[in-house]
């Protein structure tokens, strides 16, 4: 996606003020006729267009909050979503929310349309496709017009702005050992192909738990599969292939398949394979066994995120101030069920 032209960078290239750029953009006379002609001549020549809502934020609050979240299919996200909507309207604010679904252009998309004078403010949970790309440009657009930007679960170090996580590798090291206690030697990990941060993360805490008690780690043992895959891409030939005594899956959906398929293939569960998931939604608390699971508490990530955003609103956000900028852990906890 091509970038931009920003107030900044035009203050940037010429050698004054942001302030000096607005005001000579809106022909204010209290910039010289010279300096306002340099500017606009610069700005015609780049093709800047004026960022709506910015202007906006100058002029008043909208008391709206724009949500964007990768899926609605995972429980996790809608808990997220109640969390921040429940403290928004606590306080007054509105919550507009929309779906990337995985999508890096409709993550684009959704940025801009919400970027258009309706909100004042930005919670994201990155998209499988903008994490596999790494490009945040539309984001970088966004903080530089001094719109302030709460990441949560999926976020990125590309992006100077307040983030909400759960420390992921730690709460895999926490799954696996509790595995190893229970008996469990050979045990596989069902993550994503989409290399996303979480996952990776979920992976390191994998291996060390492994290393920590000097258990092997076997490639074989890792099943990758598409994010949003279908019901046959979870082989039956790894089940039959593979020798594993346990899983860890980086999410419920993975998990709640891989025992229905491991039932169908006549292994008991917990005796022959036992299972834990991420995420902690409906799937596991229903399930046929009861899915040990990994709770990420997201009504309370949602709420610290709304809580950190409606700060930064209501507290004369300033993009330049970096030291600002902080990251809140949110503590995951592991939910036994029968599946384990």
């Amino acid at each position: 996606m091509r970038r931009k032209v920003t107030l900044k960078d035009i203050a940037r290239e010429l050698d004054v003020s942001i302030s000096t750029v607005s005001k000579a953009l809106k022909n204010s006379s209290e910039i010289g006729r010279d300096t306002r002609d340099k500017i606009q001549a610069f700005a015609r020549a780049h093709n800047y267009k004026p960022n709506n809502i910015a202007v906006s934020l100058k002029n008043k609050r909208t008391r709206n909050i724009g949500v964007i979240i990768p899926d609605i299919v995972h429980h996790f996200f809608t808990t997220v979503f109640r969390g921040i909507e429940k403290y928004a309207n606590s306080l007054g604010y509105n919550v507009i929310v929309c779906v990337s679904d995985e999508s890096f252009d409709k993550e684009v998309i959704n940025t801009e349309l919400l970027a258009n004078g309706s909100i004042d403010g930005f919670i994201i949970g990155l998209s499988a496709e903008t994490q596999e790309k790494q490009d945040y440009t539309h984001l970088k657009e966004v903080t530089d017009q001094g719109i302030p930007v709460v990441l949560f679960d999926r976020v990125t170090e590309e992006i100077p702005c307040d983030k909400v996580v759960i420390d992921d590798e730690a709460a895999a090291m926490e799954a696996v050992e509790f595995l190893i206690h229970s008996g469990k030697k050979r045990i596989a990990f069902f993550t994503t192909a989409h290399k996303l941060g979480v996952s990776e993360k979920r992976g390191k805490g994998y291996q060390k738990a492994l290393a920590k008690h000097g258990i092997p780690f076997c490639e074989d043992l890792v099943l990758e599969l598409p994010f949003q895959f279908e019901e046959e891409q979870l082989s039956r030939s790894f089940f039959q292939k593979q020798s594993f005594d346990a899983v860890l899956s980086v999410n419920e959906i993975f998990a709640i398949r891989g025992m229905r398929l491991a039932s169908e293939l006549g292994y008991d569960i917990p005796g022959d394979i036992s299972f834990i998931g991420f995420t902690d939604g409906i799937l596991s608390k229903y399930a046929t066994p009861g899915l040990s699971a990994i709770a990420q508490h997201g009504e309370e990530m949602g709420e610290t995120a709304a809580r950190m955003l409606i700060d930064k609103i209501e507290n004369e956000y300033d993009e330049t101030d970096a030291g600002n900028y902080r990251t809140e852990i949110i503590q995951a906890s592991l939910v036994k069920r029968a599946s384990t």
